[in-house]
């Protein structure tokens, strides 16, 4: 049934399937969020240009590393400073808000900048649980829960009069408008939900690439046409550190490392972005610490143009992902850049 279902694509190559970026605002070490957000702003300007189809950013809360806590705010600036490209969340975490709260902010959103803005749904907390309890938030019993509340949401934006969840209660904005919406995961909970629904759905391989094929199987084997979609499409999240030669890239790819090592050590909250080292081998502890940090990059894909032309190439290949939706921290701000540039030259080769 999954192979029937992934026959129904076509071939999915660097050519033809579309990339997009999902930015995470990063504080460099020593800098500031205002930093953060404004370089944010200069990346999603020449992602316009370089012909990327979507600019997402994440809900993160009590992180000193990243500056897109107030996701919807973030979108509005990026919006404002930008003409065609799609804005979005990747996502905004439903449990943590009020349903008609956040119908209110993308009904807002979608009427300031019509026609360019993603909402993107994630049902994880996106902090600490003691973050959690600061946001009123009550994470007990969240799967039974998360599909009730969006259907809350999805009522709220509805195009039908009277498809109201709260007698006499409307989101305005919010009400009648085509807001689209995805449903994020990195499990096979929400594949079921999104093919349930019959929404787009956003695989976070950059961060759980090991579930990657048995989600994009369940969501495509159970998926039910509907009103939104014909037939399913699958977005996929890889961190891409490109650069000139394979050794820069693998040079810049220390920063992500870095982060993901103080994420080991459950350092979460305070992993800022370092300047990128010649040589990881002296921060790490012991071996295990070592394993942990390779198993969590070893689907990182890094290198020059062509390797990662192949990479990605191989990726698509085996997942024929119908978007591939890119994150890329590197600590110098024209590097970075440049890592987007040559991906979008990809696209021509």
């Amino acid at each position: 049934m999954e192979e029937q279902a992934w026959a129904l694509h076509d071939e999915k190559t660097l050519l033809n399937v579309p990339l997009s970026v999902l930015d995470l605002s990063p504080i460099a070490v020593g800098g500031t969020a205002a930093d953060a957000l404004h370089r944010s702003l200069d990346l999603a300007r020449h992602a316009e240009h370089w012909g990327f189809s979507r600019y997402w950013v994440a809900e993160h809360h009590n992180m000193d590393g990243i500056a897109s806590a107030a996701t919807a705010v973030v979108i509005g600036f990026l919006a404002q400073g930008t003409s065609t490209i799609r804005v979005g969340s990747g996502g905004v975490m439903l449990p943590n808000h009020s349903p008609l709260v956040i119908a209110e902010q993308f009904g807002t959103l979608e009427s300031l900048y019509p026609g360019r803005i993603d909402l993107g749904i994630g049902r994880a907390p996106g902090t600490d649980p003691m973050t959690m309890r600061a946001l009123r938030r009550d994470s007990r019993n969240q799967e039974r829960d998360f599909p009730t509340l969006m259907d809350e949401l999805r009522d709220y934006l509805s195009e039908t009069d009277g498809g109201s969840p709260v007698p006499r209660v409307r989101a305005t904005p919010g009400w009648g408008l085509t807001v689209p919406i995805w449903l994020l995961g990195s499990s096979d909970f929400s594949a079921q939900l999104a093919a349930h629904l019959g929404l787009p759905f956003a695989f976070a391989g950059h961060f759980a690439a090991e579930n990657t094929q048995l989600a994009l199987g369940l969501y495509r084997a159970h998926f039910k046409p509907g009103p939104i979609l014909e037939r399913p499409y699958a977005m996929l999240g890889v961190t891409v550190i490109a650069a000139d030669t394979d050794e820069k890239a693998q040079y810049l790819a220390t920063t992500p490392m870095q982060k993901y090592l103080q994420i080991i050590r459950g350092r979460i909250n305070s992993a800022q972005m370092m300047p990128p080292v010649e040589n990881m081998a002296g921060l790490y502890w012991d071996e295990q610490e070592q394993a942990a940090l390779e198993k969590r990059f070893a689907t990182a894909v890094v290198g020059g143009p062509r390797t990662v032309q192949e990479k990605l190439s191989r990726l698509l290949e085996t997942t024929q992902a119908d978007e591939l939706i890119i994150q890329s921290e590197i600590f110098n701000h024209a590097e970075r850049l440049h890592c987007y540039e040559i991906l979008s030259s990809l696209r021509m080769r």
